[in-house]
Parts: C-alpha cells; structure tokens; sequence
C-alpha cells in the first residue's frame, strides 16, 4: 500500500520507522510522512502517473518513485521563500525556524494497514506522556536501581527517634494520631506484598494517573472556580463507588467498591490509601520547594527537572496539541523542517548532557515509581555553598546532600571509619582490640549523644503525673527488629536469620573475613535474642501507673549499683549532674537483668553489638553496596521488591528532622489562612457538640461530668503551623546551633542527630511549653497530647478530601469535622481519660464512671474482635484498637451534630443548595457519611495486613467504616437501612 512504500523509503533512507513505534523524534516523522503522502495520493488518483514523481500543490513530504527515496516536494513553498528571498531577509528566516525550531504533530498516526488512530507521544528520552499523569515518572521494571534510598527497619527521619513524644512508651500513652505515624517502625511501604492483583482488575496503564493525581489538589488556584472544584470532586469520589452495593448491608463497598480497580497497588508499595495519596502529592511539593522552585505546581513535574529543558519545552508543545484525538491528514506548518536538520537536532541533543547523563535520565511512565537521578546536581537547588545562619538553606543544603551520591559513593568508608575511631574503634574492624578499659555505659552514653538509644533509652520530657515539669525519664530498649517476639517466637525464625544474613553482609562489605563475620554475627545474634527475652512484653506495659517510678538519682543508684546513672547523664547531657536530681523510671526490672545479662557477656560481643546498632543506622548514609545489602533485607523481611525514588527518602528526612524550616516554605507558598480559621471554628462547634452529648450522657456523674467539661473547654487548639517559623529571625533561631554544609551528607546527619538531642536535653530544667509544636507543619496527621491536653491539626491535613473552601460544608464537617471529633475524644478514650485537664495522670473519675466506661468500652472491643479480615482468615484484636475505635464512634456522632446545628441556622436558601453535588444523587447528609467513608479507601497487599495487624492500634480501614456507621443511628436514619441490616443492628455499642 501507498503507506506502506513511503515508510520503507523512509527505511531506505536511514530513518528508524517501524510500525510499532512511537517516539517523537524519527518515528513520528515517518508516520506523519505517511500521512500525507497517502492523502496527496488519494486526492491525484483520478490524474497522477504512477511513474512520475510525486507532487502536491500543497506544503509537505513527497516520494520520488523513481528512487525510492523521501524528498521535499519541489513546490514546497518554505523552501522557495528561502532561496528566492533575498539576503537581506534572511534574519526572518532563521526567526521563523528558531520559533518553530519544537513544533511537533498531535496525536495523528497512519500504520501499514492504512487505519488512522491515536498513540501515546515519547520524548526523546522514550518516556511516554500518559495523559493526565504529571506527578510520577514510571518504570514497569522490578530490578533495584544503583543509589535508591531503602526502607529503613527502624525508621524516622534518619532512622533514630528523634521525636521524644514517639519514642517507645510516650508513643502509647502520651500522643495518638488519626492515622498510623508516618515515622513508625517500620513503613507500611516496606511491609510485605503477594502476588499482584489480577490484570482484569486493574485500569489500563495509558489510563492510569499518577498518584499525585488520584486526588483534588489541595493548592489553591485562584483561576479554579467553585464550579470546577465541586466538579472534580464529583469525579473522584463517583469513580471510587460501586454503586451496585446496598450501603445498608456493606457501607465501605458502597462507598469504595472500585477503589482497586481505580488505583491498583504499584509494585513498589505494599498498600495504598487516601493518605498516601496525598502524601506522593505533598512529597512533591516539598520537593520543589527544596530545590529552590517555589513556583512549581503539586500536579506536574516539568521535564526541566531533569536538566533537558529543550525537551520539556517540546513536550509542553505535545500537550497542547494532544488534548483530543485527531482522524485529519491536512499538512501541519510544524512540520516545515528538512528531515536532515530534524537529524541534526536529535543529535545534537544526544551529545549535549553525553551518554552518562542521558542514561541517568532515562524515564519510562508505566506503573512503578523510579528514581529520576541517583542525585541532584548542586546547580539546580537554589542555595549557597558556604555557611549560613538562614535555616531554610540549611535545609536546601542537608537536602542537595542526601541527593549527591556521587560524592557520597567517592567518599566512601572514610566518614564511618573516623566516627567508630572516635568511638575507640570497633572490635569487629580493629585485630588489635582489647577489653582493657571497656567501659559499656560510656560507649552507649556517647552513642546516645548522636540520638541513638541502644540497650537504655533516655529522653527529657513532661512528667506524666506533673505536667509542667520536665524531667529526665528512663525506659528500656528498642531491638533490631520490630517487636521482641521476632526473636522469641519459632513462627519468625526466618525473620531472625534474614538479619543475620542482613549483618553479615554489611560487615563483610566493611573488610571483616567471612568466617570472622559469621561468628561476630551469631555471637551478637544470641545477644540480641537474650536481651528481647528480658523486655516487658506490650501487654505487661499498658497499665502506666504500676510501670512509673519517680526518685531521685541517689536511689536509683541503690536500686541498680552496677549502673553509674549520675556520669551517664553527665555524658548524654553535657552538663553537672546532681545525685539529689529527680528522674522517671519505666523499667526498673528490664534495668536489673540487663546489667546481669552484661555481667554475664564477654565485653567484646557487647561493644561490637552496640556498635552493630550504630552503625545499622549509619549505612543509610554510604553507598550502593550497602544500601543495596538493606535492601535485601527488607525484600526478605518484607517482601519488598521495588523502593521509592532517592529524592523522596531525602525529603521525608529533611521533613522530619527539619520540619519548621520546610513547614515555613510550604506555609508561605501555599497554605490558605482561610482554613485556619474554618477549622478553628469547626472546632469550637465540635467541642459545644462533645459538651451537649456528655449532658445527654446518663452513666456518668454530676461530679465527673463538670470535671470533663472543665476539661474539653482546657484543650488548647493548635492548627495549621506555629506562628514563630514566619519569623525569620525566630526560625533561625530555632536551627541556630546546626551547621549543615552542601557536600557532607555524612556528617551533616550527626550533625542533625547531635542538634536534635541537644535540644531535647536542654529543656531538662525548664517549665514544659504547652503551646509549643512538636510537629512539622507540613504532614497528613492529625494529633492529641494527653500530657499537654492539645489537638493538633497540621497544615498538611487541610486538603481534599478533609477540607477545600469550596466544598459544601457536609463534605468539610464529614472530613476535618469527624478529624477534629476523632481528636477530642481522645482526652476520653481508655487511656485519655486517665489524663486530667492539666495532662496529669491523676484519678480524677469517679469509681461508678469508670465501672460504667468499661462496660461500654467492652461492647466496642468484642464488636470489634468479631471482625474477621477474610483474605488471610485473621481476626482484628479488639483490645489494642479500642482506643482508636472509641475516638472514631465519638468522632463522627459529634460531628454530624456539629453538621446539623450548622443547618439549622442557615437561613439563606442560596447556602442550602449548595450542600449537595450534583451527580451523586445523595442528599447533603448522605454527602456527610459518603465523604467520611471514602477517607479511609484503600488497599492492603494480605501478607502486609497481616504483618501491621501485630503492632496496629488502628483498625483497618474498612472496619473503621464499617464499625463506626453500623454504631450510629444517624446513619441508619440518614440512609434509612431497616433495623437488623448489617449496617443497622439492633444491639449498637456507643462509648460517648
């Protein structure tokens, strides 16, 4: 066929076409060529030789069919204004050719079988430009890349703590959030994943958006109209629904049935939920925001990101033109360049970063997320390379740091070395070592100075039982792996030897002989497993007051003698101890078996183990090798295949451990202060509602129930961000101790861990802030302190599908409404209310009131353990998740009280109207429950869910639906389900 000829002559002629093809540099050309010729061809049939060349009155390709070869046609009217024209118009000329220098074609293809259709553009680097996809650079592939950043096992920010508030018992008993933590010990990503999901089940992959993109941005255009905001949350929230369900008999299908087949899991994640979708989208704001692009939009990644601007500048053309699908063949003026400068262009482009550069920035959109780079170079973050006092270039700088592997990989072992030999070197790397003046407490002492807490862990914080006082508390260890029963129970041998395959690895790649290796590894493993076996299991710990010990310093030198505390705390603390100083003490046992298990351990294995726990963390911070050893790890441990781009791990460290300096330039590029009043209003309403239901409530006393209301109107509100980072001189202020250089990966993160604990440290002394923020502002979460007695709603929750100015109210009250409920009920759940209004732990209920609490509280941990998650046969444990489930039945129910007081003092009609959204077909209080119920989508590969479910104190998603609407006989009314429906039964559990 005519097509056909044209692209073998295009063959002929030295140029890639084939029919498969789709890129924009050769291949598109030859299609386009095609295009044409058939259409001149069709159009001359009645008149044209087929022995003559090929002609055309019009502009375009032709074929010389004597030759066999693709030629401009000699009429071609560009070409003769260029030679005709005289010199003096020549500067025109190369105007016009600079200006139409990227013009591409639109989406037009013609195969061999002559059928006009659409296909997918590719850059020249061979990405395709998945429409609507404008967050994440793809790669189908599974194979590890060189430099990714790795799950950390113990894992926030740089892989220490360095929150005092979530560090071992203060996670349970003085802070809960609505979600699981962000920075828990291990990341839901890193959990393990089955089999895929079956291909029938997934959307296409030229349909699939990118994850940023799965939910309404949360940056306010101004150029959106309210129209168009409703509009695309109209979309969303009716592609999650299956509406063949009955929301009467399974709510959470009704509401998320397509959520699967909607956003499938990629192979890099073990789940995907709403909030991680909104997390990909603020990961790459703060991205930006790092790099120095402060005008970079959440919902697109600009190809000059990578250093290749001409292409970006050729893709925005290919997006302009690629809107509709186009079936005509008339001649495009951007195509009005010879094919021989169109090969000079492509390359002239292929030399210009050199092969290196272009292989590091080879992108493919498919289904998995890809590290772009290995790192970002220095020039393309906005930050000087010299000292500053400015926080936010500290910032930018410990953020181009982590980014620079190269630097990172050329430095090699010579940080860690000169670390560990401060240390006083490590037995496992030093032939020479002796335990001649081993001192195990001062090896941890100063290990503990880089925020690390190994066989003891310290931290300065509010007494629990005398809220305004800070004081030095006590605690037992963490462990190498998540939980003690890793090491104790048959059932996770495998676990166990993956670590110390994990080990042994790392110590061979640091010089250690193989057989010297093992051996360090088995001796320390039995250590480990020694010291798992004198830890307090979870369910010894969770009745806090028989755990407190408050004395002073001289007695508990009397208790454990073989511990010198006071030159312990003299070491971590940097400055005089005194005997007669107060402390706190968790675990006066786990201390007393601890110095015997020592006692009982050769010093050698003791300090290499130690150091192990060191060193573990500081690997993050060296090069592939090693990175690549954790990797294997965490793919055995967690059945991990694939990980996160490096520049994501970057910006979740730098977020953590720098959270006010990033919180400042998110806050002021893009936060709406008008959500912060909103929320603040929607919080008083919800707290008028906690206070009218506990009126209403009968099983409490008059006494407790003043004592309770004394205590909801105390809670201090802290919404959006501290006022202080908007301070430059203040936020510097803040950093002002913390030196970061640009090219110093290493030892700017002990710099940061040093500056962490030392502020920690220095507020032993000081009277407790209860304004003060210990969240960065810029984090999907949501908090309730119970020492401090605060709700705390960062900036980075008041997003869709929580809150947007536009959204009618119903949605809002059923997003951040039931947010800001879920919180305030916290001060009244099985552990909050043993706090009083002062966040002292004091018995402040009466013996009556506490009995009947219980009783309820019971109700809702037996409901709750009858749940049964069907793809892997287990039960949920009701126990340790009855907090979470009581603040989320009390939550919504204060909520949608909140919701239709509000109602019923609006009087203008205009205002009521706007409570629906047109498409859904549900009423606006219906809106309510729906937006509430799709906040916790998601999806959760089995082998993940049932390795979360033995540390969770968060219900499932499904269940936290299901559970908390099956509860609430506003909804049975609101969607009229008969009583004896699963969603209505008639035997309801209800706490407040």
């Amino acid at each position: 066929m005519p097509g056909c000829n044209v692209l073998a002559a295009a063959a002929a002629s030295g140029m890639r076409c084939n029919g498969n093809a789709r890129s924009l540099t050769m291949e598109s050309m030859c299609k386009v060529a095609a295009s044409k010729h058939d259409k001149r061809q069709e159009s001359q049939l009645p008149t044209t030789s087929t022995t003559s060349t090929t002609t055309s009155t019009g502009c375009g390709l032709g074929i010389d069919e004597r030759t066999g070869r693709l030629h401009w046609c000699p009429g071609y009217r560009f070409v003769k204004i260029l030679f005709v024209i005289p010199a003096a118009m020549l500067p025109i000329g190369l105007l016009f050719l600079l200006l139409s220098r990227f013009q591409v074609v639109g989406s037009v293809g013609l195969g061999c079988g002559g059928e006009v259709g659409s296909f997918a553009e590719e850059s020249p680097l061979g990405g395709n430009v998945l429409d609507g996809d404008g967050f994440e650079w793809l790669d189908q592939t599974t194979t590890m890349t060189n430099g990714e950043q790795l799950c950390q096992p113990i894992s926030k920010g740089l892989g220490e703590s360095v929150d005092t508030e979530d560090r071992g018992l203060l996670r349970d008993i003085v802070r809960t959030s609505f979600i699981p933590a962000e920075r828990r010990v291990f990341p839901a990503g890193c959990l393990p994943r089955e089999s895929p999901q079956p291909e029938r089940s997934q959307v296409p992959v030229r349909r699939r958006r990118g994850l940023a993109k799965r939910s309404l941005s949360w940056i306010d255009d101004s150029r959106s109209s309210p129209e168009s905001i409703r509009a695309a949350q109209v979309e969303i929230m009716r592609q999650y629904m299956d509406l063949q369900a009955d929301p009467c008999e399974d709510f959470y299908q009704y509401a998320c049935g397509n959520w699967d087949r909607v956003n499938p899991i990629p192979k890099d994640k073990a789940a995907l939920d709403t909030f991680e979708l909104l997390r990909e989208s603020l990961d790459l704001v703060l991205k930006n925001l790092l790099l120095g692009e402060e005008s970079a939009s959440s919902s697109t990644v600009g190809e000059e990101e990578l250093g290749v601007p001409e292409v970006g500048n050729a893709l925005s053309t290919v997006r302009s033109k690629t809107t509709t699908t186009t079936t005509t063949t008339t001649a495009d003026p951007s195509l009005d360049v010879p094919l021989h400068r169109v090969r000079k262009r492509v390359r002239r482009w292929r030399r210009r970063k050199g092969k290196r550069a272009v292989q590091n920035k080879l992108i493919i959109r498919t289904t998995q997320v890809k590290r772009v780079r290995k790192s970002v170079p220095p020039s393309r973050i906005k930050v000087n390379m010299t000292e500053t006092d400015d926080a936010e270039t500290k910032a930018r700088h410990l953020f181009v740091s982590c980014m620079n592997y190269e630097l990172i990989e050329k430095r090699g072992l010579e940080p860690l070395r000169a670390l560990l030999d401060s240390f006083g070197g490590w037995p496992l790397l030093d032939p020479t070592w002796n335990d001649t003046g081993f001192d195990w407490l001062n090896l941890t002492a100063h290990i503990r100075r880089y925020n690390n807490d190994v066989l003891i862990v310290e931290w300065v914080g509010p007494d629990i039982k005398n809220s305004d006082e800070n004081i030095v508390q006590f605690d037992q260890t963490t462990l190498g792996l998540p939980t003690r029963e890793y090491y104790l129970q048959p059932a996770n041998r495998k676990y166990l030897d993956a670590y110390r395959e994990f080990m042994v690895e790392v110590i061979e790649l640091l010089g250690v002989p193989p057989d010297t290796a093992r051996r360090a590894t088995d001796e320390m493993i039995e250590f480990e497993v020694q010291l798992a076996n004198i830890t307090n299991p979870p369910e010894e710990r969770n009745n806090v007051s028989t755990l407190y010990r408050k004395l002073i310093l001289e007695n508990l030198h009397d208790e454990v003698p073989e511990i010198d505390w006071t030159r312990y705390l003299a070491i971590v603390t940097e400055r005089p101890v005194n005997a007669s100083d107060f402390v706190v003490m968790f675990a006066m046992g786990y201390m007393q078996d601890l110095v015997e298990l020592i006692g009982q351990t050769e010093s050698r294995i003791v300090a290499n183990y130690l150091l192990w726990r060191f060193v573990r963390h500081r690997i993050n911070n060296l090069d592939d090798r090693f990175l690549g050893a954790k990797q294997r790890f965490s793919n055995a441990l967690f059945g991990r295949e694939k990980n996160p781009p490096r520049w994501k791990n970057c910006v979740t460290q730098v977020n953590a451990n720098m959270g006010m300096a990033v919180g400042a330039m998110f806050v002021r590029r893009y936060f709406d202060e008008n959500s912060k009043k909103d929320t603040l209003t929607m919080t008083h309403e919800l707290q008028e509602a906690f206070r009218e239901i506990l009126a209403q409530t009968e099983w409490i006393d008059a006494a407790t129930k003043r004592l309770a209301e004394q205590k909801v109107n105390a809670m201090s509100l802290r919404i959006g961000y501290p006022n202080f980072i908007l301070s430059q001189a203040d936020l510097n202020a803040r950093y002002a101790t913390l030196t970061v250089h640009p090219e110093r990966y290493f030892e700017n993160t002990l710099a940061v861990l040093s500056h962490i604990r030392r502020s920690d440290q220095e507020k032993l002394g000081q009277v407790v802030n209860k304004t003060a923020w210990h969240t960065a502002p810029a984090v999907v979460n949501a908090y309730y302190s119970r020492n401090k007695n605060q709700i705390m709603f960062p900036a980075g929750i008041l997003q869709p599908p929580f809150y947007h100015r536009h959204f009618p109210r119903s949605i809002n009250y059923g997003g951040i409404g039931v947010v800001i409920g879920h919180e305030l009920t916290h001060g009244f759940d099985d552990k909050g209310r043993l706090f009083d209004r002062d966040g002292n732990l004091y018995r402040w209920w009466s013996d009556g009131a506490i009995e009947a609490f219980h009783e309820r509280a019971a109700c809702l941990v037996q409901q709750y353990g009858r749940y049964t998650i069907d793809e892997i046969g287990v039960q949920l444990d009701g126990e340790t998740t009855q907090g979470e489930n009581i603040a989320d039945n009390g939550g919504i129910k204060q909520a949608f009280l909140a919701y239709t007081k509000w109602l019923a003092a609006q009087t203008d009609p205009r205002v009521l109207a706007l409570e629906t959204l047109p498409g859904l077909n549900v009423t606006n209080t219906q809106l309510f429950f729906l937006n509430f119920a799709q906040i916790w989508c998601g999806a959760m590969r089995p082998e993940a869910t049932r390795n979360k479910l033995k540390t969770a104190v968060h219900s499932p998603g499904r269940f936290r639906v299901i559970g908390t609407l099956s509860n609430s006989e506003d909804f049975a009314r609101e969607y009229r389900c008969p009583v004896g429906s699963h969603m209505n039964p008639a035997d309801k559990c209800s706490v407040w």
